[in-house]
């Protein structure tokens, strides 16, 4: 794998995007078929998505289901175009940087002070019911790591008045929970959770604040978050979902996300300067365990553990991203990085450019989502560029 090849990778999927006006499907817009959702019972709506979702043909168009910008992933290309501009020096990469910008600036959160962004579909699980734009701790963290790139090359002034007004909704709306450890945000402003990720890209939000208007009580919390997390860790270097806050009892989740708190803990690091440790003790366990039991050494995801089928596209393109960000833990992490896109590339990207969504032991679900595979992927390749 080579700069030549992953260029022109590149540039294949951002044609396939323009075509498409950036807009695209999701796995789980199954709910914006225009039924009262809201009306029935819990059980009906969660398991039509989930059908929905590993349906191997994409009947949106037949059920009514239209493309839409996706605000996560207008985030996400945002950033990817960023690096981009930076990475090749090319102004239409700086272009369209300024259009996702500015698409972002235009659609924040009405219903909350500060910024914030939430997905364009009712999101429902057992113990919550969304309605679409509802923003979350996840969604407003990837987009404004997108702007603080964006404002460290642009200066934009609207792109600093969107961090410090995301951090703003995080320190306004996202309930807290605290224990010896340290404390938690949850991942949405509709009830106390306690969830790894989404608590640590709040965090991340409040330390792009803390860089533009440095706060000692924000850089506490910020270590507290922090801590939380570290002190969850699993003695193999796992982290798991969630955990219940009655119980205690986790959520033995583990799959891509174990990418998404190890960028985190990175990012926040190098942004204050932390002590490296207990950082980096967390840091090269948690990289082990994700080299060692989520990939194949030829470059192929597992899937949630411990299965090995299918191969998702996200976790392949969080595989890209991780282990080309830890460069400097390991002089081999670059290399595998290339390896997973190499095999990426080789196995799940269709003719057309994009890249499929799940790639099975028999069979493959090729459907094309904007958030799931085409925005992550766009990032990953910058990221290994």
């Amino acid at each position: 794998m080579n700069t030549k090849k992953i260029l022109s990778t590149i540039e294949e999927l951002i044609l396939y995007l323009e075509k498409k006006k950036f807009k695209g499907y999701d796995p789980y817009d199954a709910l914006n078929i225009p039924l009262p959702w809201e009306k029935l019972p819990r059980w009906g709506p969660i398991m039509f998505i989930q059908l929905f979702k590993r349906f191997p043909f994409n009947l949106r168009n037949v059920l009514g289901i239209k493309r839409e910008y996706n605000p996560k992933a207008m985030g996400l290309f945002l950033l990817a175009f960023t690096r981009l501009n930076i990475k090749t020096g090319k102004k239409e990469y700086l272009d369209k940087a300024d259009f996702f910008f500015n698409w972002l600036y235009n659609n924040r959160s009405q219903t909350y002070s500060g910024s914030s962004w939430g997905y364009n579909f009712f999101w429902i699980s057992p113990i919550r019911f969304l309605k679409p734009y509802t923003p979350s701790s996840v969604v407003t963290g990837f987009i404004c790591r997108a702007i603080f790139e964006y404002y460290k090359l642009t200066g934009n002034e609207l792109a600093k008045k969107c961090l410090l007004g995301a951090s703003e909704f995080i320190t306004n709306h996202i309930p807290v929970y605290k224990d010896q450890s340290g404390l938690s945000y949850s991942y949405t402003p509709v009830q106390e959770e306690i969830c790894y990720n989404a608590s640590l890209l709040a965090a991340e939000i409040l330390a792009y604040s803390y860089i533009i208007d440095p706060n000692d009580e924000i850089r506490d919390k910020i270590l507290k978050a922090c801590n939380f997390v570290i002190s969850r860790q699993n003695e193999d270097g796992s982290w798991y979902y969630s955990e219940k806050i009655k119980t205690g009892e986790r959520r033995k989740q583990i799959d891509f996300h174990q990418g998404f708190v190890l960028d985190t803990l990175l990012i926040i690091q190098d942004l204050l300067k932390m002590n490296k440790k207990p950082f980096d003790d967390a840091i090269i366990k948690g990289l082990e365990f994700y080299r060692n039991y989520q990939f194949f050494e030829n470059g192929r995801s597992k899937f949630r553990l411990p299965k090995n089928y299918p191969a998702d596209i996200h976790h392949q393109a969080q595989g890209i991203i991780t282990f080309s960000r830890f460069k400097d833990y390991g002089k081999d992490n670059s290399t595998f990085a290339l390896e997973i896109a190499d095999w990426t590339i080789k196995n799940m990207k269709s003719v057309k450019g994009y890249f499929y969504y799940r790639k099975g032991s028999l069979m493959s679900n090729k459907i094309e989502y904007i958030r799931w595979g085409q925005a992550w992927m766009l990032l990953a390749l910058t990221e290994v560029l």
